[in-house]
C-alpha cells in the first residue's frame, strides 16, 4: 500500500473482471484469539493480512501464544490453554474489534495487562465493553481519562451476568461471552436485534456449548463457564464489508461488470445486498457452497439504475460498516436515500455520520445530516474535492469508489490507514481498470 499522503481515483473506463474478496476481518480476529485461548494447534487459511489482524497476532502472542506465519494467509496459532500476563503493552494499533474482543479474552485470567492503540483508537469509546466486564469482575484502571485508552486490566475470579444489550453489538457480546468462558456459572446476553454470530458460530468450532434462542427480534446467547477450548482448523471466508468496494464500482460506473468471488453470505453480514437489491441493483450471486461454517458464492454487480429508498433502521445491525459505501452509491441513485438509527457510526474510527456528509457535499452531493443518521439524494456527482478522512479506512475507500463515477477527479488524504483492513485494494481496483494511484 502507497505511503503517499494523497490517493486519486479518477473517472475512466467502464470496469471488468473477477476478483477475490480478502479475508473476513471479524473472523481473522476471532480465530487468532480463540486459538490463543484454545489448546493445541489452530490452522487458519485465509487470514486477512491486514494491520488490524496483524496487531492481534502480536497482541496474542504477547498473551503467550504461538504464532507463525506458514504462508500467504495460512497462520497457525499454537494455544496454550489459556492467556499469561504480557511483559509489554498491548499496542492494538487502529483495531477496535482487536481490543475489544482481547479485553474479553484476557479478562477470565488472573493476569494484568495494559491496553492501548494509536491516536485515533485513544478516541473510541471502551466503557462499552468494561462496564460489563467490570460487572463480572474485572478492575479496570485508566491511565489519561476514562472510558479512553490506554487500560490497565486485571482479571480472573470473574462471575457470569445476564447481560441486556440496549443496541445490538456484535463486540459487546463476543467480549462477554469470552469472559463468560472462564466465569463461575452462566453468562448470558440478551439482544434487542440479532447481531453478527462469528464468535458463536466460532466457539463451537472450538468445542464450546453455545445455547441461542430467538427473542423477538433478536436473540439471548448463553454459555457456562468452565469450558475448555481445542484448537481447530479455521478457513476464513472472503469479507462481505471489503467485497462492498468493488461491488460498489460495478454498480455506479457506467458499462462495469464486477464479479468477487468466495464472499461470506452469512444472512446477518448480507444487509448491504438487501439494501441495493431493493434501490433496483442488478447483483447475481452464483457457485454457492460452504467455507469454514459459513455460506460463501461468488457475487457479480452490473451498472444499475439505482433509486433511493427508506433503509429499514432494523438493518442497521448487520450492515453498519457498510453505511460509507451505501452512501457513496446513493449518491448516484434517483431521489433520496435515507439512513436512520445507526447513530453508532458516530463513534467508530470516525465519526463516520460526519466525514461522509462532509466528503459527499465536498463532491457536490446533496447531503442532510441528522444525530442518529443522514440522507443522500443523488444526481449528477461533480467529484474534483480532496477529501479528509481522519486516517478512516472505510471513509477513504467510499471516496475513492465515488471517484471512479465522478465528473472529476476525488483526492483521499491519508490513505495508508487502507491497509487496517484491505491491503490489496488499490491493486485489485487497478486490476478492474481503475484509474486509482497516488496524487
Amino acid at each position: 500500500m502507497t505511503t503517499t499522503s494523497l490517493l486519486t481515483a479518477r473517472p475512466g473506463i467502464a470496469l471488468k473482471g473477477a476478483v477475490r474478496a480478502p479475508g473476513d476481518k471479524s473472523i481473522s480476529h476471532r480465530s487468532l484469539i480463540l486459538g490463543a485461548m484454545a489448546t493445541g494447534i489452530t490452522k487458519i487459511e485465509g487470514l486477512l493480512e491486514g494491520e488490524d489482524i496483524l496487531a492481534t497476532a502480536r497482541a496474542v502472542e504477547a498473551f503467550g501464544a504461538t504464532v507463525t506465519r506458514l504462508g500467504a494467509a495460512h497462520w497457525q496459532v499454537d494455544g496454550r490453554g489459556g492467556l499469561t500476563s504480557p511483559d509489554q503493552v498491548i499496542d492494538c494499533g487502529n483495531a477496535g474489534t482487536g481490543v475489544r474482543l482481547l479485553m474479553g479474552a484476557a479478562a477470565g485470567y488472573l493476569i494484568t495487562a495494559t491496553f492501548d492503540g494509536d491516536a485515533s483508537l485513544r478516541k473510541r469509546p471502551m466503557k462499552r465493553v468494561t462496564g460489563p466486564l467490570a460487572q463480572m469482575g474485572v478492575r479496570f484502571d485508566w491511565q489519561t481519562r476514562e472510558d479512553r485508552l490506554p487500560v490497565t486490566l486485571s482479571g480472573g475470579s470473574l462471575t457470569g451476568i445476564d447481560y441486556a444489550q440496549t443496541v445490538a453489538s456484535a463486540q459487546i457480546k463476543s467480549a462477554i461471552l469470552l469472559a463468560g468462558l472462564n466465569a463461575s456459572g452462566t453468562t448470558t446476553v440478551l439482544e434487542p436485534e440479532k447481531s453478527r454470530d462469528h464468535t458463536e458460530r466460532m466457539l463451537r468450532a472450538f468445542g464450546a456449548e453455545v445455547e441461542v434462542e430467538s427473542v423477538g427480534d433478536g436473540w439471548r446467547v448463553s454459555l457456562l463457564g468452565g469450558q475448555t477450548l481445542t484448537g481447530t482448523a479455521v478457513s476464513v471466508p472472503g469479507d462481505p464489508s471489503s467485497a462492498a468496494f468493488p461491488l460498489a464500482a460495478g454498480l455506479i460506473v457506467p458499462g462495469a461488470e464486477v464479479t468477487v468471488e468466495g464472499v461470506m453470505l452469512n444472512p446477518l453480514r448480507t444487509g448491504l445486498l438487501d439494501t441495493w437489491a431493493e434501490m433496483g441493483a442488478e447483483l447475481t450471486i452464483t457457485n454457492r457452497r460452504s467455507s469454514g461454517g459459513e455460506e460463501v458464492g461468488d457475487i457479480t454487480a452490473r451498472h444499475s439504475r439505482l433509486r433511493g429508498i427508506v433503509v429499514p433502521e432494523r438493518r442497521a445491525a448487520s450492515m453498519i460498516d457498510e453505511y460509507p459505501i451505501l452512501a457513496a452509491t446513493a449518491a448516484f441513485a434517483e431521489g433520496s436515500t435515507i439512513m436512520r438509527g445507526i447513530g453508532e457510526m458516530r463513534v467508530k474510527e470516525s465519526d463516520r455520520i460526519a466525514l461522509m456528509a462532509a466528503g459527499l457535499t465536498a463532491c457536490g452531493v446533496q447531503v442532510e445530516e441528522e444525530p442518529e443518521g443522514f440522507t443522500v439524494t443523488g444526481g449528477p456527482v461533480a467529484g474534483g474535492a480532496t477529501v479528509t478522512t481522519h486516517g478512516d479506512h472505510r471513509i477513504a475507500m467510499s471516496h475513492l469508489i465515488l471517484g471512479l463515477a465522478a465528473q472529476a477527479a476525488v483526492n483521499v488524504d491519508e490513505p495508508g490507514m487502507i491497509a487496517t483492513s484491505f491491503p490489496d485494494f488499490v491493486q485489485m481496483m487497478q486490476g478492474l481498470g481503475a484509474d486509482m494511484e497516488a496524487a
